[in-house]
């Protein structure tokens, strides 16, 4: 039996193939014209998105809150021309103008303390830059208008956060800090009821981000830094000295800043980075923290309004080491001196490394009730005062710092006494929030020695 003829359908299959890649052929090459202006309309509609769902922050007004600054700090940088100014701003504020002086990174500038140790720092010819995140714990205000006046003095602080990793590794990189003065932290005991993660936030992870900064740069910083005298928490040995027990926090922030103690030297041992800790105890003064006692009794006694003196649960008086600011400089600036080298390189130790801890108190002792005697005075006021039970919310009954350590190691020795700081304090404080009354004539009546406020 004969096959069957089969060329016909293999021709015709074969036709069809051709049509096929023919096809095939327009199709793809149709489609790559239209696939560019697709792709330029996708692009313009996830900007537009961007552009109406994220607006960008304005130059003129600062953020108070941390994300902005986040997104602040990490743009700065970004623009060519601008970039190229900033920088020399940087290191224009960074430069020593002593022999051998420092270059410091003073982390939390605009607050309290930081202010006037970067202050102090340039005046005696060391390089500064300034670094904070001007949130509104207190009214930033306050912050706004020391940051005024640091920049008089030339010293530039960056608006920023200590968790903005690339905004941290950008100013080591265009500034060889040789120290960094780590003051920056989340303040306060009682508000740490009302918001936790704000403590976690900043006194742990931002110090471990600083940290993984430090020990990456080359060469690493000495580095000094705040923790507090709340680490004494409820020890009763007195005075508190450093080699006390320091694991029975009563307060979250206490907790906080001993859990910074235990990094600092987990940082200290496998990285080389040489660490000073100092525990501060009641710092007061001018351009002082809103939410410290002697700040709030000043004016809610002006005001005429009621305050509230605590006495602890067995009704005996609170009492605190209240520090005069000027003398807490004096110490932060002396453990500076006296920090030795990083001895890590490229993120590895190399050698032992220098770990200190110091108490950098008044080691007088005041009770409150004391504290409002004075003010009352200095204020010519009477104060309307309701004797409460201290609440259970981590504040310690009494503070009393041994500073024997800090006086052995570099001449740490408080002079001010709580008269002589409130009187400054007070001084500072009418001038500030422009109070007329019969308080600045009672101080000129007095006609007292302020000293230099700064």
């Amino acid at each position: 039996m004969a096959s069957p003829d089969t060329s016909k359908t293999v021709k015709l299959e074969r036709y069809n193939s051709y049509v096929r890649r023919i096809y095939f052929t327009k199709l793809l090459h149709s489609s790559s014209k239209l696939l560019f202006p697709a792709t330029i309309i996708i692009a313009l509609l996830i900007i537009l998105f961007f552009a109406l769902n994220y607006p960008p922050l304005s130059d003129n007004s600062p953020p108070h809150h941390h994300g902005h600054a986040l997104l602040l700090s990490t743009s700065l940088f970004s623009s060519a021309g601008r970039g190229v100014s900033l920088e020399k701003q940087l290191r224009h504020s960074a430069t020593p103008r002593r022999p051998n002086g420092f270059t410091v990174l003073v982390t939390g500038a605009a607050g309290f303390v930081g202010f006037h140790c970067s202050l102090a720092l340039k005046k005696r010819g060391d390089g500064v830059l300034g670094l904070d995140n001007f949130n509104d714990y207190y009214d930033p205000t306050l912050k706004r208008d020391r940051q005024k006046l640091l920049q008089k003095h030339q010293i530039f602080i960056v608006e920023g956060d200590l968790n903005d990793t690339p905004l941290l590794h950008k100013l080591f990189d265009v500034v060889p800090f040789t120290h960094v003065l780590h003051l920056a932290a989340q303040a306060g005991v009682r508000y740490a009821i009302k918001n936790p993660h704000s403590y976690v936030a900043s006194n742990v992870a931002g110090f471990i981000n600083l940290l993984e900064v430090c020990k990456s740069a080359n060469p690493q910083p000495s580095i000094v830094w705040a923790s507090s005298s709340s680490v004494y928490g409820l020890n009763t040995d007195v005075p508190f000295s450093e080699s006390d027990r320091t694991d029975q926090p009563a307060s979250l922030y206490a907790a906080t800043k001993k859990a910074g103690e235990e990094i600092a030297h987990t940082y200290n041992h496998i990285y080389g980075l040489a660490l000073t800790g100092l525990r501060f105890f009641t710092v007061y003064g001018p351009w002082g923290r809103p939410d410290m006692a002697y700040f709030f009794f000043t004016k809610d006694i002006l005001q005429g309004k009621a305050i509230d003196v605590y006495e602890t649960q067995d009704e005996k008086e609170v009492a605190r080491d209240f520090t005069y600011i000027d003398d807490v400089v004096k110490g932060c600036l002396g453990a500076l001196d006296t920090a030795e080298k990083s001895t890590g390189s490229g993120g590895k130790k190399k050698g032992p490394a220098q770990l200190r801890v110091y108490n950098l108190g008044n080691t007088s002792p005041v009770t409150v009730g004391r504290l409002v005697s004075i003010l009352e005075n200095l204020l010519n006021t009477k104060a309307k005062k309701h004797v409460i039970r201290m609440p259970r919310n981590g504040d310690v009954p009494f503070t009393h710092a041994n500073v024997s350590l800090a006086n052995k190691d570099f001449g740490y020795n408080p002079s001010t006494d709580l008269v002589s700081g409130l009187r400054k304090f007070v001084k500072w404080y009418v001038s500030y929030y422009r109070i007329q009354s019969r308080v600045k004539k009672e101080i000129r009546f007095n006609n007292a020695p302020y000293g230099d406020s700064r």
